[in-house]
């Protein structure tokens, strides 16, 4: 195989795709699909072949020509590339409605995600357990960001609120994080977010609605 390009190279959008191919993989794995062709990915994703070969080229040869791709083996790789051979934990940061939908959500763990931690500032919520995990102070978010460990959170707040938490977020050394506030955050060139707003999507969505 060869060797990895340095990851600096590798565009962003390039990035966000790899999960998709992830996801694709993981069912054909439990559909005991053995091997697939580019095409046939392809035709799965709504993404071109070439497109497919390009992408997964930034890291290096996983298939060969007439066989495909062993599909074990890919989805390995790609586990790799997006560093999810371990379980991170994440910060929830907003006990309302959406915060406990998202603490319950089982999607999280089989994929290499677990909610360690909730904070909120109501005083009627802290104290408060949520699928044995109890509401913390949002006092105390970078006390025990720091002292878990923890690079990944989640924004599940009010958009005049998220910024604030924001800034102590990373202040507290969280370097990926993801939004469901609808405004856009202000975060060093280190840190990664990514947004997550159904209400823009809806809007995107009616366009096409005559």
């Amino acid at each position: 195989m060869m060797p990895p390009k340095n990851k600096i190279e590798v565009p962003d959008i390039v990035v966000s795709r790899l999960p998709l191919y992830l996801r694709a993989l993981n069912f054909l794995a439990e559909e005991g699909v053995e091997t697939i062709s580019s095409a046939e990915l392809a035709q799965r994703l709504g993404i071109s072949s070439a497109q497919i070969r390009k992408d997964l080229s930034f890291f290096g040869e996983f298939g060969k020509q007439g066989t495909g791709y062993n599909v074990e083996f890919l989805r390995k790789k790609i586990k790799e590339i997006l560093n999810l051979t371990r379980i991170w934990d994440v910060a929830l940061v907003g006990a309302g409605d959406l915060g406990h939908a998202l603490v319950h959500y089982g999607g999280f763990l089989g994929q290499g995600f677990r909610i360690s931690l909730v904070f909120d500032n109501n005083p009627q919520k802290i104290g408060q357990e949520i699928a044995g995990l109890i509401i913390q102070p949002a006092s105390r978010m970078k006390e025990l960001i720091r002292q878990h460990g923890i690079q990944i959170a989640i924004i599940a707040v009010p958009a005049s609120a998220a910024q604030k938490v924001t800034d102590e977020l990373v202040a507290a050394g969280v370097r990926a994080i993801l939004n469901y506030a609808p405004i856009t955050l202000k975060v060093p060139p280190d840190v990664h977010v990514q947004y997550i707003d159904p209400v823009t999507r809806l809007q995107h969505m009616t366009y096409y609605l005559k």
